[in-house]
């Protein structure tokens, strides 16, 4: 969870002098996708109207055209990661902000994924993280796809991992995710069955709370 917040609202926490609605505006109608009206994200997220200006010019700074491609989008995600390889973790986690499925992510997408990250109820958070691991969409973790993401974390972090990476060590964190998810012994992780072990873990609930107040 950590890494997916931090590195995302790193580039939105600078504030600038705020304007006036009309020179917002007239931003929004410059760019290829128009995003919503900031009413109407104010009313569908958790954050305020000046707060979605902010995230909106960090987003157009990085994203003149309004939207983002998988490539811009690995391509900024790897800059926080430069040791290792975060393509394959970027590609796990643009699927998941790219909620249309069509292969870019507009605003509207980003500051929907923001808030339930930052500030979205416990449940929110963990059935938005349970989608990023459900990685064929079937509604279910099974060992090969938490094995993918264990792999695509260890080679985002590089050569900083610690403790080193061994041959097995992937299949050993697996291998206790679903000791501790599993909770049937059917071979797969139902999102009740994460939602329920997450809760019961006092490290998970507290990473949970690093973030609610970075913007």
């Amino acid at each position: 969870m950590g890494a997916v917040v931090g590195t995302l609202t790193m580039q939105t926490r600078q504030r600038r002098p705020s304007r006036d609605k009309v020179d917002d505006d007239l931003e929004l109608s410059m760019v290829c996708h128009r995003p919503e009206g900031l009413e109407q994200l104010e009313s569908q997220t958790n954050f305020s109207k000046k707060e979605l200006q902010v995230l909106y010019r960090g987003f157009k700074n990085e994203c003149p055209s309004g939207v983002v491609n998988e490539d811009t989008f690995k391509q900024i995600y790897s800059q926080f990661f430069p040791h290792g390889d975060a393509s394959t973790y970027a590609h796990y986690l643009f699927n998941a902000f790219d909620s249309s499925h069509n292969g870019s992510i507009k605003f509207e997408d980003f500051v929907t994924a923001l808030s339930i990250l930052l500030r979205g109820t416990t449940t929110e958070k963990l059935q938005w993280t349970f989608n990023l691991y459900d990685i064929n969409r079937d509604g279910y973790i099974n060992k090969e796809e938490m094995t993918d993401i264990v792999k695509a974390i260890y080679d985002m972090m590089g050569r900083f991992t610690y403790p080193a990476l061994k041959t097995d060590t992937p299949k050993q964190h697996v291998d206790a995710f679903f000791q501790k998810m599993d909770k049937n012994r059917d071979g797969v992780v139902t999102l009740d069955e994460f939602i329920l072990s997450c809760q019961e873990d006092e490290n998970i609930m507290r990473s949970l709370q690093l973030f609610e107040n970075v913007i």
